[in-house]
């Protein structure tokens, strides 16, 4: 249990300077490529919790589909991307006392909400196959069609973001 402590510890503090990096970077794709390193460090946390079905859909989902939409969306718009001037708000102090609002909300509903509740002692856990397998069986069509959606997306920001 002391190697599984050490390896959350590691891992929620790489979480952390990540995290800090995406709102302190002034760089938009290095804002999102510090975002990988966070969804990443979730995915190792599932990991260590022994949960790999979640674990691999956090990197195929997260990691692999929304961010390369974000970067995606990011170099194909003609917005200023980089060390430019005049990119952040002036208020951006405001966010501080409203995250630190939103931290103590937080932190009272999980100290109130954990009680002294037990997992079931003889809960067997269910294989990734089985899940994978309730998952993706009726829901494959729906899946592709999604994917087809999000390609024609794709293409159409390329079009529509292509100098003439």
């Amino acid at each position: 249990m002391v190697a599984q402590n050490v390896g959350f510890a590691v891992i929620a503090l790489v979480m952390l300077v990540g995290a800090l990096r995406v709102v302190t970077s002034r760089n938009v794709v290095h804002a999102a490529l510090w975002l990988v390193v966070v969804l990443s460090g979730a995915a190792a946390q599932y990991v260590l919790l022994a949960a790999e079905f979640v674990a691999v859909t956090q990197v195929l989902v997260y990691v692999g589909a929304v961010m390369v939409l974000i970067l995606f969306g990011t170099m194909l718009t003609r917005s200023r991307i980089g060390t430019e001037g005049g990119l952040n708000n002036p208020r951006w102090w405001l966010g501080i006392p409203v995250a630190g609002l939103l931290m103590a909300a937080m932190s009272i509903a999980l100290v109130g909400g954990i009680g002294d509740e037990k997992m079931p002692a003889g809960a067997e856990p269910v294989p990734t196959a089985v899940v994978s397998d309730q998952i993706f069986g009726p829901y494959l069509l729906p899946f592709w069609a999604l994917s087809f959606v999000l390609l024609a997306a794709v293409v159409g920001a390329i079009v529509l973001a292509r100098k003439d």
